[in-house]
């Protein structure tokens, strides 16, 4: 397995060792020891999510608030996405910035995303299958989210606007300015 922080600092990139064959392919996706060893820190997962969805579906960009707030471990089975992370640590010096990787079932990339992240991913291949695994329980009270078209943030979805499909809850999200944290 190989890690690589991005310019989000605790954010990092994970390739995992791929064994082929003539039969196909195993990895492992997830090892708790190797995982906190290679970032450094005790993150304990305890939900596992797992979404499908058409080319050009959004979901994002979303976190949870307060004691509800997530880290996410994140990967493709199927298909191709855009994810993004986006650093809402007000103390941060990369807050407001983000980072976007391509993640599919042929590169079989990894991204974790920590606490006190926005996260949201675009589909890019004709359906997707999306699946993480989060540090907290999700609680609908503790909900916040970044509209996806923030001019500020200028995120490269690498879909044309018409191609977009998006949730009227996501469409009605506020920019990063207006943002209660």
């Amino acid at each position: 397995m190989q890690l690589t922080e991005t310019k989000l600092k605790g954010c990092f990139l994970i390739e995992p060792t791929v064994f082929e064959d003539k039969r196909g392919y195993f990895l492992e996706s997830y090892n708790q020891k190797t995982f906190n060893d290679l970032i450094g820190c005790e993150v304990d997962f305890v939900q596992d999510n797992e979404s499908y969805s058409s080319k050009g579906v959004l979901r994002g960009l979303h976190f949870q608030k307060g004691e509800f707030a997530q880290a996410k471990l994140v990967r493709v089975i199927k298909g191709k996405v855009l994810d993004v992370a986006l650093d809402l640590r007000k103390d941060s010096p990369t807050f407001g910035e983000h980072y976007s990787v391509e993640l599919s079932e042929e590169n079989k990339k990894q991204l974790f995303v920590p606490r006190g992240f926005a996260h949201g991913f675009v589909v890019l291949s004709e359906t997707a299958l999306f699946a993480y695994k989060c540090d907290n329980f999700y609680n609908k009270n503790s909900e916040g989210g970044v509209i996806y078209n923030d001019k500020i943030l200028n995120i490269n979805w690498q879909l044309n606007p018409d191609e977009l499909i998006i949730s009227e809850k996501d469409l009605k999200l506020p920019t990063l300015e207006n943002l209660d944290l």
